[in-house]
């Protein structure tokens, strides 16, 4: 497999006689470093790059240069589809900040450094690795030895490509009716319709039609827990579960996750999270969750993954969490307090014949990497929330058009303005308000929709491949059983709005009320959006999942 080049443009040779330097000294050996002078020489080689299918991670260019400023050569570069999906810094003075702001909100600029950036395991190292490890986490087919065989239209098959990306797994996906190599992977492995999926690990044997605990199982992911007790057990690896874990094991207590999918919960799966505090060209959700479980790991959190929890009991001064598996001799947690940070779920659309077509072109919710598989192709979305319009922008980097569909007369109520700006500007996104789905058809997968018309009444038909669902959010917290005080769309009830919540389970504690965060079970508590009344925003969950731990201490204190 080829390796990724890293682009240096600056008409300074002794500039760029260092930056090349210091480039292949860091990275010489995974990355093919090009130099070039000028912005005419950069497309030239960029080109060249594109007609040989070589992969391009990084491109960084200075600002100043005569002829094309740098902003000038990335945005050329887009308009002629050079280098798509690297990673785009600019080399700037002090004087150009303003400008490279500029260049953030218009033409995606991920990073700019200011020159010069000695030393640069300092000044420039760190930056460049973050972001050429996010471009492998978007481009896990230049770096995989995990396989994945299946049909384009496979539900079970969209399934393990979700948890593999967002476990930060690297796979290679070949479709067994239209690739050579698929074809003749099913072959070798004697894999017939029944074993598909067909993931093939780099080592061990190949694993059929698995569950996403046996593949996490091969692949070296935990499924099960290591102690008999910890101090805290956290229920769903969300930001907010995520912030726990980090605080908690910072702190000095045994901490475990666990996760019935992946790290990250809805938010992970967010192509672009733009207003988080400190990260003014915005990041990923996959970045921001690799991030936060670097932190995890680093302070010795456990994580337990593709596992469910089924059910919470108290024992004494220790609460149990039941895992899924064999029900004659089920996998336990026990702990001496419990977070939920289970966040919510997009809610069923009802429109008839959406059930039967679900993981066969209609999909709930969408991974940033979701947005490769529809190039060239009409894509529908439903919802009209942050969520649908990342979404939108995400997926019309690669389709030919994306269409919104929003009951609403208008997004100003449910959209931040600053993704409505870019919606509108945007050519290849259509907004259809007072629009809904009513139904989908289609022979194995989804081929039309019917639209109604909610001014008019009126029915339109419309051949469709793709239809994305960002709607609403529920719970999913039947687990917790009635101990658990929850309102009437299951959000979990904590600290004072226990005393005021009718028809729930009160507090059984006179010597103390609950704490902020507590629910009617003492040592049990809720951060993030499954707790009633919540923000429902990234940072409040993370500082909701941090407020939890300095809780727990106080309720530990008190055992």
């Amino acid at each position: 497999m080829a390796r990724p080049a890293i682009v240096t443009v600056d008409d300074d040779q002794q500039v760029s006689a260092a930056l090349a330097r210091d480039l292949r000294r860091r990275y010489g050996r995974d990355y093919r470093i090009v130099r070039a002078s000028s912005g005419e020489e950069a497309l030239e080689a960029l080109a060249e790059l594109a007609l040989r299918d070589r992969p391009v991670a990084l491109v960084a260019v200075d600002q100043r240069m005569p002829r094309m400023t740098g902003i000038e050569v990335l945005a050329e570069a887009d308009a002629r589809g050079l280098a798509g999906g690297a990673k785009r810094v600019l080399l700037t003075a002090y004087a150009d900040t303003e400008v490279a702001i500029q260049a953030i909100n218009e033409i995606g600029l991920d990073h700019y450094l200011m020159k010069p950036w000695d030393p640069p395991e300092e000044q420039l190292f760190p930056v460049l690795d973050d972001l050429l490890g996010d471009w492998h986490n978007e481009n896990p087919e230049q770096t995989s030895d995990v396989r994945v065989v299946d049909h384009r239209w496979s539900d079970r098959g969209h399934d393990v490509k979700t948890f593999l990306a967002r476990n930060h797994v690297p796979y290679r996906w070949f479709d067994v009716e239209a690739d050579e190599e698929g074809r003749r992977l099913a072959e070798l492995a004697g894999a017939g319709p029944g074993d598909l999926p067909l993931v093939l690990p780099a080592e061990g044997e190949p694993l059929r039609a698995p569950s996403n605990v046996e593949i996490a199982g091969a692949l070296g992911l935990r499924t099960q827990a290591e102690q008999p007790l910890y101090d805290v057990c956290i229920v769903g690896g969300g930001p907010a579960g995520l912030a726990s874990a980090v605080y908690a094991a910072s702190e000095g207590l045994s901490t475990i996750v666990v996760e019935r999918h992946a790290p990250g919960g809805q938010a992970g799966t967010s192509a672009a999270i733009e207003n988080y505090l400190g990260f003014p060209k915005g990041l990923s959700g996959a970045d921001l969750t690799q991030r936060a479980m670097a932190q995890v790991q680093r302070f010795g959190a456990e994580m337990v993954l593709a596992r469910d929890v089924v059910s919470l009991e108290q024992r004494g001064p220790v609460r149990a969490v039941v895992l899924d598996g064999d029900p004659d001799n089920p996998s336990v947690i026990e702990a001496r307090a419990v977070i939920v940070s289970t966040g919510v779920s997009y809610r069923r659309l009802g429109a008839e014949g959406l059930d039967d077509l679900t993981g066969r072109g209609v999909y709930y919710g969408a991974d940033a990497s979701d947005a490769r598989q529809v190039a060239g192709d009409e894509v529908f979305i439903v919802g009209a929330a942050n969520s649908a319009g990342q979404a939108a922008l995400n997926m019309a980097k690669h389709a030919q058009s994306v269409v919104m569909l929003v009951r609403a007369g208008d997004l100003e109520a449910s959209m931040s303005r600053y993704l409505i700006d870019r919606i509108e500007a945007h050519p290849a996104i259509e907004v259809r308000t007072m629009s809904e789905v009513r139904s989908a058809r289609g022979d194995g997968h989804l081929e039309a929709l019917t639209i109604l018309d909610r001014d008019t009444g009126a029915c339109t038909d419309v051949a469709a491949t793709w239809l994305f669902i960002f709607i609403g959010a529920a719970p999913r917290t039947d687990w917790l059983g009635k101990d658990v005080a929850r309102d009437e769309r299951g959000y979990v009830v904590t600290g004072p709005d226990l005393a005021r919540a009718d028809g729930v389970p009160g507090w059984p504690l006179p010597a103390r009320a609950p704490y902020a965060l507590e629910t009617s079970v003492p040592g049990v508590f809720a951060a993030g959006d499954v707790r009633f009344d919540s923000m429902k925003r990234v940072a409040s969950a993370v500082g909701e999942g941090a407020m939890a731990v300095h809780l727990v201490h106080r309720y530990l204190a008190t055992i």
